[in-house]
């Protein structure tokens, strides 16, 4: 239950399904109905509103953790609350891909903000020639490679718990963090031909036709 709402009135009074001998004339059992009417108004409220609670555009904040835990997906409570919305939102899908590679991706770039590559050793392929070499290396192996500006700013212990959760638990891995600054936008010099070139310089006046 949410609790109490002050001002919040209940669409139910219980006092309109007493006997009339007690809506007229005891006021103390109206008063003590009154009481209970608080307490459920936010019950029947709940109720009313239920399919708000599932939607993660709408659900109450503190509500979005526990829809969290139905797609087993970790919010970070220092995101804003637009980023654990959309969080909630990608669980299902995040989910669904869970324990492959990709699906490994997504969830350490929603954690961490950083760009994310996973190479693992395994692989498949077809061939028509019998015999084919495999593709791959016998040894398993995975490492996750984590490229961002701000080293730091990456929680390990986290990223260690994601890819606990969605990598095969034989499966040996090796975190990499690398450190690279963001790319520089390049800046576009406009130039006015009526008023000059970029140092403010005037054209020359075209000359006079013969």
């Amino acid at each position: 239950m949410r609790g109490t709402i002050e001002g919040l009135r209940s669409p139910h009074p219980l006092a309109q399904g007493l006997p009339a001998i007690y809506q007229e004339e005891d006021p103390f059992t109206i008063r003590l109905t009154e009481a209970f009417d608080d307490v459920l108004a936010p019950v029947f409220s709940t109720l009313d509103n239920l399919p708000a609670y599932f939607d993660p555009s709408l659900t109450p904040p503190d509500f979005l953790g526990w829809l969290a835990s139905w797609v087993a997906l970790e919010l970070d409570e220092t995101w804003d609350l637009a980023r654990r919305r959309q969080a909630v939102k990608s669980g299902v899908d995040l989910l669904r891909r869970r324990g492959t590679a990709v699906g490994l991706a997504d969830e350490l770039r929603l954690a961490t903000g950083a760009e994310i590559e996973v190479l693992e050793n395994g692989g498949t392929a077809w061939s028509l020639d019998p015999g084919s070499p495999m593709v791959g290396t016998p040894d398993p192996a995975l490492l996750v490679r984590i490229v961002t500006p701000d080293a730091g700013a990456v929680d390990l212990d986290r990223v260690e718990r994601i890819i606990g959760a969605g990598k095969p638990a034989h499966v040996p891995h090796k975190v990499e963090v690398v450190v690279q600054a963001p790319a520089k936008k390049s800046r576009v010099k406009v130039v006015d031909a009526a008023a000059g070139d970029a140092t403010g310089d005037k054209p020359p006046d075209p000359e006079p036709a013969a």
